[in-house]
């Protein structure tokens, strides 16, 4: 491949970079192609349909961004939350808490700060799908530590080729499918790390 060639190479992956992180934020409700009835949401080849509201005070233990992979499309951001005891700095603090590959990991040292059972049942992994680009940029400007409120619907999303993702319906599962899948239609931060 002559010089010239490669330089148009790299120049063209360059730029398509650039674009794709000049993107919008990732909401969903201002997309062209999205429409919403009756609890069921369509959105570029993916149906979401509501399967119960949910909403309440958080703390923000973790958080991870995502960029690739077919949940990334729709669920750009996790947040590892914690209420109740889990809430409590004095007590999560004591925890290592660590994110990677959709799932949610924590451990202590020497003995755990409260009962595993409720480390266990007072926190998850939850996968946000912002309703809309502003929701989307509050989202991003949200830090670990951080207290908030979150309002929205847990959801089930399903795309033409047979593809599902589905939320947990309760906050005392564990393990392998026990992860909320959230439509974040309202965000607050009540109080900065």
């Amino acid at each position: 491949m002559s010089g010239f060639l490669k330089y148009i190479l790299i120049f063209a992956l360059g730029f398509g970079l650039w674009s794709y992180w000049l993107k919008d934020d990732g909401g969903i409700s201002d997309a062209s192609d999205y429409k919403s009835a009756a609890g069921i949401h369509q959105f570029q080849g993916y149906s979401m349909t509501n399967l119960e509201p949910y909403s309440g005070e958080f703390r923000v233990l973790s958080r991870e961004n995502y960029n690739f992979g077919r949940e990334s499309e729709i669920s750009p951001v996790d947040f590892a939350l914690g209420w109740g005891a889990m809430a409590n700095p004095e007590v999560y603090k004591q925890l290592s808490i660590t994110q990677s590959n959709r799932w949610y990991y924590w451990r202590y040292e020497n003995s755990p700060p409260i009962p595993v059972n409720e480390i266990s049942t007072h926190s998850a992994n939850t996968h946000l799908i912002p309703a809309t680009n502003q929701i989307a940029k509050q989202l991003k400007a949200i830090d670990q530590d951080d207290l908030i409120y979150l309002k929205g619907q847990l959801v089930e999303v399903k795309a033409q080729d047979g593809w599902t993702w589905r939320s947990s319906l309760s906050r005392e599962d564990t393990g392998n499918g026990a992860c909320e899948l959230m439509l974040v239609e309202d965000v607050r931060v009540i109080s900065k790390s």
